[in-house]
């Protein structure tokens, strides 16, 4: 045969069986290198094409009902232009219904003048050609461009169905500490950073901006004094300015009354001045015991105040959270790039060691006051996630190993047999990196492929298994060791090929999945390495050993 003749020129030559070695540790090293080179990145999932998105539309509070309307308008008229927008619905002053990720996004908690979300119904995904996560990534700078600058402090962000486990964010940052002040300062420093990092887009922070409101203090004595029902001049301002259901409506396509709402209009409701208040005020007339009128303003103090944010805790320590998404891009390089620069801008005026994983804390120079500072979301997920099918990995590699060295009753045979399976890893990372090449969004290298790879442990252990045992049998008849590893790889190179065939026909399917394509991918080319491996990598490493 061809194939044992070409095998065994390599086996009796000293120089090929160098080569041979060394061309595979390099393929090996080369493949390890383009995750800190960035040719192949790493990413719990790929974007999910999908036939709905959600577009959170947050202003500053205190902002009006007008001004939100204004903004979301702004939005659906840009949607409304897009060929693939089947329909949208808008939810003012509250979130959609809630959703696979509106669950973890908080979308239900939504309430107020200063929100709205907006649902999105696309086309069905098999009749377009352009992918949700694209449209969104196309969308976004246009929507946040047009429609932010319409009120300042507005957030509009661009939320998609996760392909896997929800989470708040891609990146989440999470500062503890007590000092209120130093969170606040801290947390603007935050922002800046993510928004300068490129791949980081929709940041934002959950913490409510602190602004100028008033507050009404009724007095009483000059009430009194009046000739003026303290209680109807409590109600006369409470119905102006919160509002209160005072009739109901019957109508004939409603089953049930519509309850009708009387309060101040909008501009009353948002004042900039003192005086603009007071002239509002003064149309309020309240009658007296004796039929005179007197305006509100002259029983009524106007007290300017800053407004009470709400504060936040997680395990009973104060909290601010920051969150960013990421833009067709994994989250762990931008995360990275961004706690780096937070160190280069944080070293003036903070203390900074290094924390559990990509943690940091920090003690300001000037109060000593701690502050630690705790990345989350997708990333954290994906870490852990990566963790466990290494921990997987090395416990597939480790119960291998023992039933080869129990089989063979031989360490040095069960480490050419695991070898033998690790090295369908350089397929698996080639593999990702052919496919990036041909496809319009990067390829990344995922959970599901990680999956693909341990799944081929066993595939590839049985091929170099077929090979020992055969040439085990031929040594026993008594052919030379460097032939029988020669006929052995020629004559099971057949069942081996039959068996990656299968695996890679069986696989194709999966590797066009959004999904499960690292999976197929992992399958694929790990089986096609494992068969290279196989059949040429393990009879030099059978040759040079002794224990054989």
């Amino acid at each position: 045969m061809k194939f044992e003749r070409w095998l065994l020129g390599i086996l009796a030559s000293p120089f090929k069986k160098r080569a041979v070695i060394g061309i595979t540790l390099l393929a090996f090293i080369g493949s390890l290198w383009m995750f800190p080179t960035q040719i192949v990145k790493a990413k719990m999932l790929p974007g999910k094409s999908a036939d709905t998105f959600s577009v959170y539309v947050d202003l500053p509070k205190g902002s009006s009902h007008v001004q939100t309307t204004h903004v979301t308008q702004c939005v659906t008229s840009l949607l409304s232009g897009e060929p693939h927008v089947h329909s949208m619905s808008v939810y003012a002053g509250m979130g959609g219904p809630l959703d696979y990720a509106g669950l973890v996004k908080g979308s239900g908690l939504k309430q107020g003048e200063h929100v709205a979300e907006i649902v999105v119904n696309l086309t069905d995904k098999t009749s377009r050609e352009e992918a949700s996560f694209a449209l969104v990534h196309r969308l976004r700078p246009v929507l946040q461009n047009k429609c932010e600058p319409l009120v300042e402090g507005t957030r509009i962000k661009m939320v998609e169905e996760p392909a896997g486990p929800p989470t708040l964010a891609a990146v989440v940052v999470e500062l503890y500490g007590e000092n209120e002040a130093l969170l606040r300062e801290l947390n603007a420093q935050v922002q800046d950073v993510l928004r300068n990092t490129s791949g980081l887009v929709d940041v934002d922070t959950l913490e409510e901006a602190v602004h100028d409101t008033f507050t009404l203090e009724i007095d009483a004595a000059r009430a009194l004094s009046s000739g003026v029902d303290i209680k109807q001049l409590h109600d006369i301002v409470y119905l102006a300015y919160e509002g209160v259901h005072v009739a109901a409506q019957n109508r004939e396509d409603s089953h049930t009354q519509v309850p009708l709402f009387l309060r101040l209009d909008a501009p009353a409701l948002h004042v900039k001045s003192v005086g603009a208040f007071e002239a509002h005020l003064s149309s309020l007339n309240l009658h007296t015991h004796t039929g005179a009128l007197v305006p509100a303003s002259e029983l009524v103090r106007i007290i300017p105040t800053r407004s009470q944010p709400t504060l936040f805790s997680k395990n009973l320590q104060r909290m601010h959270t920051v969150v960013a998404e990421t833009d067709l891009v994994s989250q762990v390089y931008p995360l990275l790039e961004a706690r780096n620069t937070l160190k280069e801008v944080l070293a003036a005026s903070y203390t900074i060691t290094n924390g559990a994983l990509f943690d940091l804390h920090l003690i300001h120079k000037a109060t000593g006051e701690p502050i630690r500072l705790v990345w989350d979301g997708e990333m954290k997920v994906t870490m852990d996630t990566f963790a466990d099918l290494g921990g997987a990995f090395i416990a597939a590699l480790v119960v291998i190993f023992l039933l080869m060295v129990v089989y063979y009753k031989s360490f040095a045979l069960s480490g050419i047999i695991l070898l033998g399976s690790f090295l369908s890893i350089i397929g698996v990372i080639v593999g990702h990196w052919v496919m990036d090449i041909f496809t319009q969004t990067t390829f990344f290298l995922t959970a599901t492929s990680m999956i693909g790879f341990i799944a081929l442990m066993g595939i590839n252990s049985r091929n170099s298994l077929l090979i020992i045992d055969f040439a085990k049998s031929m040594m026993e008849t008594g052919m030379p060791k460097r032939n029988a590893i020669a006929h052995s790889a020629a004559t099971r190179a057949k069942p081996i090929f039959l068996t990656a065939i299968t695996v890679v026909l069986a696989s194709a399917m999966l590797a066009l999945d959004p999904i499960f394509g690292g999976l197929g991918v992992a399958l694929i080319f790990g089986t096609m390495a494992s068969v290279v491996v196989s059949l040429v990598f393990v009879p030099v490493l059978l040759d040079q050993s002794r224990a054989f």
